[in-house]
Formats: C-alpha cells, structure tokens, sequence
C-alpha cells in the first residue's frame, strides 16, 4: 500500500509531508511526496468502508490528514461487556476488535488478582489467541500480558480482590511464563512485600517489573528500581502522594532515569495540572498513557464486574460500591485526545500512546513508530479536530466517513 498526501509522524517525533510504502504486513519506506503511486487501487480518505483487504499496490488519499502510528494499550482490562480474565477466544476477540476500532493496533491487556490455576488458564488462553492472529484479522495485535495482580499491597488494592494476594514468586512467575509461551511482558508489584525485592533481582532479565498497588517509601521503591524495576503503574493512583518529605514512589521514579511511568488521561483518575506536572517532571521520553478501561467501555452506564468485584458506572466514572475508582470507560484514542485538550503537546501525548509503551515492555523493534522493517499499522486522524478517519493494518483498512 501506498500512503500519501498526509502529515507523517516519524521517529523524530515531527509530523512531516511524507509517503509512506508497506507490502503486506510490513513497512517498506518512506520517501518524499508523490514519488510513488499505486496503479490498480485508490482510495480516497473519508471513503465509508466498514473493512476491507486491499492489495498491496493500492494508494490511500490521507490528504488533510495526520499519519499516526496505531496506538499500544499496555494496561487495560476490557470492553464491550468483556473482560480479559474471562479467559475465552470470544472475549479476546471482542477486545482485539474494539480495540483495533479506536485505533488500538496492538494491546497488552491486564490481569487481576485470581487464583494461581485461573491466571493459568488466561495465559494459556492468550497464548493460543495470539498464536492464531492472521495478517488480516481485524483484531489488534495480541504482543503482550500486563500481569498486574496477585503480588500486591492488600492495602492499595484499589479494585483488585484482597483473598487472592500473593507474595511474589519467581517460581510462579516462570510457570505463567510457561502457560504464556513467553506473553508475558510486564509485572506489576508492591516491592515492600516480602520475597518482592529477591523475585524483581532474580528475574527482571525475563520481564518488566512495575511499581504498583503499594505503600513503598522512597527507600523501599528505588531499591526496586536499583535492582530491575523500570516502570510505575497508574501513577498517583494506589500509592503513596508525592510530598516535599516523603517523596515516595513518585520521587524514587524521577530520580531512576530508566524507569516509564504509566498514567490514566482520562478526566477522571487525574486533573488537569497534575497530568502537566507528570509530563514536565518525567519528561515526554518516560510518560506511557494508559486507558486502564474495564468492561464497561463501550457500554451504556449499568452495572458490570472487575475481578469479580461489581462495578457501578455512571457518567464516564467507574467506582466499587465504597466510591474506589476502578479502572475508566474511556479507550486509549479518548485519552491521548484528553491529553491534548489538557495542555499537553501533540507530539507528546502522541509519543505516549505509541513509541513509549512499546519501549516499555521490550517491543519497539516491531511496533510503535513508522519506521522500515516494522509492522504497518496507522492511525489517520484529521489534522483539525483529530477525529478518526481510518485504521490500516497491514493490509486491513478501516474507514470511518
């Protein structure tokens, strides 16, 4: 396929007037503008399509547009009535295709705190969906699990069911990987809890531990990132505040270069000025936007579930009966956008729904950026009110007129 006329975002982090080349899966090249053209397919842009394979000489119109990236959702639990735990085919389709229809073209989806045999089954589950994934199945790509429970603090467990919280445990973590068949890519934990800080030295080469669900002082939280932890979950949510004398979680992660944090734009988790104070604290090359969505998203308000917990969900708020925010109705597109009404730059809120998150769980070589050699997934926005015009996937386009 061949992309022209749009506004490129490129590994600079600029959009620029650019042609973007892919053959099947893959991108090919970038070049100057007009200095390639299909000859048997043309589509223009804003066209009503639903979902189509096109050939690989096709050209796609995205004039007036802006070229994204497909975004990378690393913490999120569910839509459409599902949830990832649930652990069946219809439920990883149901998200795969929700998530590839706002944009989403890869997703890690999260687990909850369940017993030791459910999060086996999930594993073995995810693994055999992302095994079967086509070229041009109209799903997002299945690149990773987000574990994020069982080895939390019983005291922060937000959402999370307290009777299944374990202490963390390589052995455990190794017979998921196993279940997985090496899916697992991010583990969140509490690092005070007992075996925690052993578990992140002994096997942060196998995965990505994250900072989360905790009461960790400083002292305890850059022990943790000393020893192999490179990332935070939600941050401000479920851990302890950022003050002048205790600086905490927050403060052990500014002060580990190498640690991503994760935060949640969604105009309910955090406000406005605590969104631009996380950017300008951490930097746009270390901020991973999340949407942190459960069930619920893409529903009407109602009651719906969390880790077997009951949701109630009434103007874009998700709590648990005692009023604890439990995850957001609001998928990652609506929060990047967020972002961006909040005063966060465009390229910036971009980066972080896309590059960053890759790099954070150890995928960039294939996702995230519009670069040769990587999977050929975009976004197209209108370049004025950043409304969706169109998904690709390799060779799967999704028009929105």
């Amino acid at each position: 396929m061949i992309i022209q006329n749009g506004l490129v975002f490129t590994e600079n982090f600029t959009f620029e007037p650019l042609t973007v080349k892919t053959k099947k899966d893959r991108i090919v090249k970038l070049c100057a503008p007009n200095t390639e053209a299909g000859t048997s397919f043309h589509v223009p842009a804003f066209a009503s399509l639903k979902a189509t394979i096109i050939p690989d000489d096709a050209t796609f119109d995205a004039s007036g547009c802006l070229v994204l990236p497909g975004l990378t959702d690393i913490h999120f639990h569910g839509c459409m009535g599902h949830d990832f735990c649930e652990g069946t085919k219809e439920a990883l389709e149901t998200i795969a295709a929700f998530s590839l229809s706002k944009g989403v073209t890869s997703i890690c989806p999260a687990t909850m705190t369940l017993p030791k045999a459910e999060l086996s089954r999930i594993c073995k589950t995810a693994a055999d969906f992302a095994v079967s994934q086509q070229t041009t199945s109209a799903t997002a790509d299945l690149i990773g699990i987000h574990m994020e429970g069982p080895f939390i603090n019983a005291h922060k467990k937000g959402a999370q069911n307290e009777a299944y919280v374990q202490a963390p445990s390589p052995s455990l973590l190794r017979d998921w990987q196993e279940d997985a068949k090496g899916l697992i890519k991010l583990v969140s934990l509490a690092p005070e809890l007992t075996g925690a800080i052993d578990c992140i030295k002994e096997c942060h080469d196998a995965f990505h531990f994250s900072v989360a669900h905790t009461e960790a002082d400083y002292e305890t939280a850059m022990e943790a990132f000393q020893k192999g932890a490179d990332h935070v979950t939600h941050l401000y949510n479920a851990m302890p505040p950022f003050t002048h004398r205790a600086p905490g979680v927050i403060g052990a992660a500014f002060d580990s270069p190498g640690c991503f944090v994760e935060i949640i734009c969604d105009g309910v988790h955090i406000a406005p000025s605590a969104v631009r104070a996380a950017f300008r604290l951490f930097g746009k090359e270390r901020m991973v936007l999340i949407s942190d969505s459960m069930e619920a998203t893409g529903k009407p308000d109602g009651t719906y579930s969390l880790g077997g917990l009951s949701v109630n969900v009434r103007d874009n708020r998700a709590t648990l009966s005692d009023g604890t925010l439990a995850g957001s109705v609001t998928p990652l597109y609506e929060c990047m956008h967020t972002a961006v009404s909040m005063g966060i730059p465009l390229t910036d809120a971009v980066r972080a729904a896309t590059i960053n998150p890759c790099r954070s769980i150890g995928m960039d070589n294939l996702y995230g950026s519009i670069s040769p050699d990587k999977k050929a997934h975009f976004l197209i926005l209108d370049k004025e009110d950043l409304s969706i015009r169109a998904v690709i996937k390799n060779q799967l386009l999704l028009c929105f007129s």
